[in-house]
């Protein structure tokens, strides 16, 4: 098991911690990726694999807006918690374990869209890794498809390499939540240590650490115009509404 896999298996039960309201963030955040399919020419009857679906935040809206989903990710125990969120709003999704790096092994078909959210593709520590990584994916999307992804404002970051990230503070009935993370840079590349202190009914502090390697729109967007990509547009959060920088991509 991979450093990617422990992160995310270790903090699957608390994943939803990190949102002020985190069945209000996958409404939020559907609306949002549904103005960019409409954008891109796409209603409902399109058929979407989200190829790094976490907990199901934006596969459970999605589907919930009627769009046929199919899901997949590393982590088994956040596929189980997506599962059960799934089933919990009433919609049926179709999930997978499957690395987005080997997609055809998991799956024949090819999507009108595949979606990465949240900061998953700069998990690949190589520009290597994230060739093959984008390859996977492009080749599960259809001809005139699209690959839509959000990654953190990297080109920005690497200005300055800060030590941490902002605080979010949620106040809840029971107290309040406090999440933040610490970025330890290498070149490149930072270990980051995810914290949740949870001071609620008792204080409960928790720590997660990951590896993430800084990636540039530059380098993403030539990934992708070389892997079938024939047009790529990045959109950012004053425009979107989105917290992160997205990119659109059609093959």
């Amino acid at each position: 098991m991979n450093i990617t896999q422990t992160f995310y298996n270790n903090l699957a039960s608390q994943y939803d911690k990190l949102f002020q309201d985190w069945q209000a963030t996958t409404h939020e955040q559907a609306v949002i990726l549904n103005n960019l399919f409409a954008e891109s020419g796409f209603d409902k009857t399109a058929r979407i694999l989200d190829c790094a679906c976490g907990i199901g935040t934006q596969a459970i809206g999605l589907a919930t807006l009627g769009y046929t989903m199919t899901a997949s990710d590393i982590s088994d125990e956040e596929l189980v918690k997506a599962s059960e969120r799934a089933e919990k709003n009433g919609v049926t999704i179709r999930f997978e374990h499957a690395d987005f790096c080997a997609l055809s092994d998991t799956f024949s078909e090819q999507f009108d869209i595949v979606i990465a959210m949240d900061n998953a593709l700069p998990h690949m520590l190589s520009s290597e890794a994230l060739e093959s990584a984008v390859k996977s994916i492009t080749n599960q999307i259809k001809l005139g498809g699209i690959f839509v992804a959000s990654i953190r404002d990297y080109d920005s970051l690497l200005a300055e390499k800060p030590p941490y990230s902002p605080p979010y503070i949620h106040k809840t009935d029971k107290g309040q939540r406090v999440s933040f993370q610490t970025w330890v840079w290498n070149g490149n590349h930072y270990r980051l240590t995810q914290y949740i202190v949870d001071d609620e009914e008792k204080l409960q502090i928790s720590k997660f650490e990951c590896e993430y390697r800084a990636v540039r729109r530059e380098e993403l967007t030539n990934l992708l115009k070389s892997n079938g990509c024939g047009e790529v547009a990045w959109k950012f959060p004053e425009e979107t509404g989105f917290y992160q920088p997205i990119v659109v991509a059609r093959k």
